[in-house]
């Protein structure tokens, strides 16, 4: 046995097994190498596709046409390697148009061109075709009307006389819109129960006779509105009433405050000739002063104070007749 493991085809046998092995081994590591170094380059190289929406640019005289039909945005769908369309989505660093330079008044349906994509890139664009009409361009100078829910305002306030500013605007557009045009709206929704002088920068709106908004420009587009909310005021003299007085007991009372400022409705103020403040006795056994929190009358939503100092001077019949004796 040992000599069969001396004999030399065998020993030659056994070397070239592991030069074998050891070739496939070197190889196997050189693929997986050449795959990684692979698998980078087609990260690099791969191909995205993605839609975004963007600005439609119209080419036309603006000074004696005006178009109407047309989307704001479009759709365009971007195809190419990774990091071409990133970066073409990134900048953005081209345009959608269509070009009516050289269309007449009336309807057309026209192509979406684009404009700047890398050539590598392939793009199509969605709508490819829309229909467009030209019409005649019109300007003209309109005034700001205002419109609220006045029955917002808070039982007891009144309105003022409310202002807009600017109080005119212009309007552009395609002169069959201009035409229809019968107001131009500045449209608040007060919040119920307003009790306070409204301010706020407010959306223009042109409608037609029939409430309907118009398809047209206005500039500036917003217009600053002031609705005052207030209340009538009246100064009224305090009069105590004293209630539940003792028989055996002598009142005097004496408010330090001797007017109050009351807040309210016009007509409900006008009945107001006094404050009368009813000033409870029953527990009132020796001189004091007393804070008194009284009822506003029908009709008047606050008053300035809304509380009253009184000084209360209490002395016992027997103890008068005894100074009169």
């Amino acid at each position: 046995m040992k000599e069969f493991w001396k004999k030399s085809w065998f020993i030659r046998l056994v070397s070239l097994l592991i030069a074998v092995l050891l070739v496939i081994y070197v190889n196997s590591t050189q693929e997986g190498f050449l795959s990684q170094g692979q698998t980078e380059k087609t990260k690099q190289t791969a191909n995205k596709t993605e839609t975004i929406k963007v600005p439609l640019q119209v080419s036309v005289d603006t000074d004696k046409y005006y178009v109407v039909g047309y989307p704001e945005r479009v759709s365009v769908t971007l195809e190419g390697s990774t990091a071409l369309v990133t970066s073409t989505i990134n900048t953005q660093n081209f345009r959608a148009y269509i070009d009516l330079t050289k269309k007449s008044i009336g309807k057309h349906n026209v192509k979406i061109h684009i404009n700047g994509i890398n050539k590598q890139i392939s793009y199509s664009v969605k709508p490819r075709n829309i229909t467009v009409d030209i019409q005649r361009r019109k300007s003209t100078t309109m005034p700001v009307q205002i419109e609220y829910n006045k029955g917002a305002v808070a039982p007891g306030y009144q309105r003022g006389h409310s202002s807009v500013y600017p109080q005119q605007v212009e309007v552009t557009g395609a002169r069959s819109e201009v035409d229809q045009i019968d107001q131009i709206v500045a449209r608040v929704v007060l919040p119920n129960g307003i009790d306070h002088t409204y301010e706020r920068q407010v959306n223009l709106i042109a409608v037609d006779n029939k409430g309907r908004q118009l398809n047209v420009i206005i500039d500036p587009a917003t217009a600053k509105v002031t609705i005052p909310i207030t209340t009538a005021k009246k100064v009224v003299k305090v009069q105590l009433k004293p209630e539940h007085e003792k028989t055996n007991k002598i009142y005097s009372l004496t408010a330090k405050t001797k007017y109050v400022t009351l807040y309210g409705n016009e007509d409900a103020l006008a009945k107001v000739k006094r404050l009368k403040v009813p000033i409870d006795l029953g527990s009132v056994n020796v001189s004091a002063t007393k804070t008194i929190t009284f009822n506003l009358p029908d009709g008047v939503v606050k008053s300035n104070p809304r509380q009253i100092n009184v000084d209360i001077k209490v002395e016992n019949t027997k103890d008068t007749q005894n100074v009169d004796k």
